[in-house]
């Protein structure tokens, strides 16, 4: 990684899952609040899978929370669905690698805003996800 003396530097690192497993490994009882935290995560997670209106649920709840209108959060849910389909029908035709889909989501975002998809999430501020297709 770069430093602050802008040489590159070896340095460790971990992932999401790399830091829950760092602090599942803590033997120290300051640590039981945030295994606590991840065992909970972790039966929601599995709760939403058996039963995925929970998640959508929650979705609905955390946009409310944020103030947006029903209507609002209803465009947002059926564009999430709109998406899926899209994407599903790109698989069907044979699309498998993540750079594919980019380089479509790109001619989409290209066509209708003037920008690839990261230059009009970075101009809207949008958090860019680390989920592949």
């Amino acid at each position: 990684m770069i430093a602050n003396d802008g040489k590159l530097r070896e340095t460790d690192t971990l992932d999401t899952k790399g830091i829950f497993r760092l602090i599942e490994s803590v033997p120290s009882s300051k640590a039981e609040p945030f295994k606590l935290w991840i065992a909970q995560m972790g039966k929601e997670r599995i709760d939403e899978i058996f039963d995925p209106e929970i998640a959508i649920n929650k979705a609905i709840d955390y946009y409310r929370g944020r103030r947006y209108s029903d209507q609002w959060i209803e465009t947002r849910l059926k564009g999430i669905l709109d998406r899926k389909k899209l994407t599903d029908v790109w698989k069907e035709n044979g699309i498998k690698q993540n750079y594919e889909y980019a380089i479509l989501t790109n001619e989409i975002y290209q066509s209708w805003s003037g920008m690839k998809a990261s230059e009009y999430k970075e101009y809207k501020n949008i958090r860019i996800s680390e989920k592949s297709h």
